[in-house]
């Protein structure tokens, strides 16, 4: 049975699977846990990262302005169920990931501003009240930037996925590695669209989980519908030590939308993984996604169905 390498969580939210329900992946049925008008202003609020912080948890998330402007807000939260958002934007941007590594929490994030199109940005913080700003991680175009929550062979990992100023030519996952945070280089190509679930393009999705088995990585794969893109959730396990060579890779999606909050939106037909909570004791873990680019949904599974479900349907033989 695979096990989480990490801390316990007790507080993680959870809920137990349904009766006779086949699929590794289930959703709360309190979806969506935070609505698209939660904080004044705001048309939708969506793809947005979580950890533990304290006692509770803290958050930042994708706020999409009634302008239409792309921001990022901090939030916390005593069960992260529940959420008490701030009314104040912390940086330009969208589709943030955090991460803790040596007592520092780590943002990763699409930056907007540079003329040239958007990149990856990092800051990191201590108390989630100052943050400390690094130089932008990558050349524009990128999206899609996610840290790995430990440092592998003595440098930092990241997740990107090169792309144009359009939304799509570009659809690999690529890693780049750095001592410091601000020079990257190795660059990996690690995985390319395969099925049709996701024949369109893959992203990087939640911080890389640790398990003995090696890295667990969620991820949002597209495929290309009459009616537009579809947006799902897949999964692949990665090598410890070398986090760009793939070991096994699920040939389908866990995850796809479904219900009212991931089919009707901003952009119908989404479910867009940002954020994981993991309890290493229990091997539960609790998946923050965003639902048709206009709301937050939470979802569930254990760590060795999930394992064991990527295992009996790999692609890589």
């Amino acid at each position: 049975m695979a096990k989480i390498i990490g801390n316990p969580l007790k507080n993680i939210p959870w809920q137990k699977k349904p009766d006779n329900y086949e699929y590794p992946v289930w959703r709360f049925d309190g979806n969506p846990i935070i609505e698209r008008d939660a904080l004044p202003f705001s048309n939708s609020i969506f793809n947005s990262a979580v950890v533990p912080f304290k006692d509770g948890f803290a958050g930042i998330f994708r706020v999409d302005l009634m302008t239409r402007e792309q921001k990022l807000v901090l939030g916390f939260s005593k069960d992260a169920i529940h959420w008490d958002l701030k009314n104040e934007y912390l940086f330009n941007g969208y589709d943030p990931r955090l991460c803790e590594i040596d007592g520092w929490y780590y943002l990763s994030y699409v930056h907007i501003g540079n003329p040239g199109g958007t990149t990856i940005g990092i800051a990191r913080t201590k108390d989630f009240e100052s943050f400390e700003e690094f130089d932008d991680a990558t050349l524009p175009v990128s999206r899609n930037g996610v840290l790995f929550p430990r440092k592998i062979n003595g440098n930092y990992m990241l997740f990107t996925r090169p792309c144009d100023k359009g939304h799509t030519p570009y659809g690999d996952l690529f890693l780049s590695q750095s001592p410091d945070l601000t020079y990257w280089g190795r660059h990996h190509l690690v995985m390319q669209p395969q099925k049709v679930w996701e024949a369109t393009k893959i992203g990087a999705g939640p911080t890389p989980i640790e398990t003995d088995e090696g890295w667990l990585c969620f991820y949002h794969g597209v495929t290309t519908s009459c009616n537009g893109f579809v947006y799902s959730m897949g999964a692949a396990i990665m090598d410890r030590d070398e986090p760009w060579r793939v070991l096994h890779r699920a040939n389908c999606y866990l995850l796809n939308p479904r219900t009212d909050y991931e089919c009707i939106g901003d952009v119908p037909n989404a479910v867009f993984p940002c954020a994981a909570l993991t309890d290493a004791d229990t091997g539960r873990i609790a998946i923050y996604y965003g639902g048709a680019d206009t709301v937050v949904g939470l979802a569930f599974c254990q760590v060795d169905e999930v394992v064991d479900f990527i295992k009996a349907h790999d692609l890589i033989k």
